[in-house]
């Protein structure tokens, strides 16, 4: 089973104040930091959708093994975003079976974390969504197999990735992971994330 990842990174992080994406974290830009631990998986291939910040973003990931994606209509919301990292992963390679989807300002999502989700995925070749569970709910990363492709590409443009949670509730398979309950939205988030690296 070949899985690939779709890194989201086109918002304009305006509750953050400056692009969260190329703030760092354990030494390094964030969006660098989980492109490499994701290519420190078996997932192929990598595709990162940038939008509106992309000229600070793009910088980042030069001469990275990766596919780079604009998406024009960024602000018109996570949706088309979605759809644009699948189309272009397909771009890359038509041989994936599943897709991996993450936002770029989850900190403590690893190699680890995506390993078990393929791993997951694995276990249960009739479930097409693996998501993760953390703070009671289920959210990103998550992955979808090729089954959900046909509802993304349906999507619209203002729906998030946890949308197919509620419409295929039997075909859920989850990943505990209490740290994807930490993201970097907001100036207070990054500067607490900082303070407990200390």
């Amino acid at each position: 089973m070949n899985i690939g990842v779709v890194i989201l990174a086109a918002g304009e992080s305006k509750r953050m104040g400056v692009p969260k994406q190329i703030l760092p974290i354990f030494g390094v830009p964030m969006l660098k930091y989980l492109v490499d631990e994701v290519l420190d998986t078996e997932a192929h291939p990598v595709t990162v959708v940038v939008g509106a910040n992309k000229t600070k973003i793009v910088p980042l990931l030069e001469n990275i093994p990766i596919g780079i994606i604009d998406n024009p209509d960024w602000q018109k919301g996570m949706g088309s975003s979605i759809k644009m990292g699948l189309v272009g992963a397909y771009l890359i390679t038509k041989g994936f079976d599943g897709l991996i989807f993450m936002t770029s300002d989850m900190p403590f999502v690893n190699a680890a974390m995506i390993n078990k989700l393929i791993e997951t995925a694995r276990e249960f070749p009739d479930k097409t969504i693996i998501a993760s569970k953390y703070s009671g709910t289920l959210g990103v990363p998550v992955l979808y197999k090729k089954e959900r492709f046909e509802d993304i590409l349906d999507m619209k443009p203002e729906q998030g990735a946890k949308q197919f949670f509620n419409k295929y509730p039997d075909e859920i398979v989850t990943v505990d992971f209490d740290l994807g309950a930490v993201d970097l939205d907001t100036k207070e988030d990054y500067y607490n994330f900082l303070q407990s690296k200390n």
